[in-house]
């Protein structure tokens, strides 16, 4: 099995902490947040690894090399100056991540959810993906999905209280029929979960979206903390 880490957005929301080191490299604990992407999946038993880059991408790109250092391969999927968002990113990547189910990790979110058993899981023939969801944050109070008793990942209006995680194991087919070169991933999961076709999960562990300087610092701070505390 192979996984893609998505790492090639501008980081707009993030400025100006990322006008001179992209997203993907901002440290947590004094680690580049993916840093801990890689190893996670390592640790889960996936070791092909493709990863985008566009913005400042050679960095993420010295910072990694090939994989070799964490015990991975890693494939870079290099876009243009105008980043190709993250539908048109995988999109573009799909000739490095092959025709099986792959992976899929934000890199610009944290979580200690456990990649080992989304690897674990098998797509049914009609399936095109399996969402990790969390309950909806307060910066997105309105929510992605609904999520209902079989696992059945829905778009009812009344019952979005989940928030797509960016983690997922994705079936290529969920791109299909997709022309476009730029367009976010939320089209096509939400054209899949329209159809009946994702599957997903409620994680209610650790997870944030280092969407902002104030929730990056936050975070920061407290997994410095968690250090500080753990024993030795």
């Amino acid at each position: 099995m192979k996984a893609m880490i998505l790492a090639a957005g501008l980081g707009t929301r993030l400025r100006p902490l990322t006008e001179r080191t992209p997203k993907p490299l901002l440290a947590l604990a004094g680690k580049p947040m993916i840093g801990y992407h890689v190893e996670a999946l390592v640790a889960a038993g996936v070791r092909e690894l493709v990863i985008n880059v566009s913005w400042l991408g050679d960095q993420i790109e010295q910072v990694l090399g090939d994989g070799s250092a964490f015990g991975a391969r890693i494939a870079y999927s290099r876009e243009p100056g105008t980043p190709l968002d993250t539908g048109g990113g995988i999109r573009r990547a799909l000739p490095l991540l092959g025709t099986d189910p792959f992976l899929l990790v934000a890199g610009d979110i944290w979580t200690d959810y456990p990649l080992q058993r989304l690897a674990g899981i098998r797509l049914g023939p009609s399936s095109l993906g399996h969402l990790v969801l969390v309950p909806n944050p307060p910066q997105h109070a309105a929510g992605d999905f609904s999520l209902d008793a079989t696992g059945r990942v829905g778009l009812a209006a009344d019952a979005r209280r989940c928030t797509y995680a960016g983690v997922a194991l994705l079936s290529p087919a969920l791109l299909d029929g997709w022309d476009e070169d730029v367009f976010p991933l939320r089209e096509p999961l939400r054209r899949a979960a329209g159809a009946g076709r994702l599957g997903g999960e409620l994680w209610s562990g650790d997870w944030e979206d280092v969407g902002t300087p104030e929730r990056y610092e936050a975070l920061n701070r407290r997994l410095l903390r968690q250090r500080a505390q753990a024993p030795a």
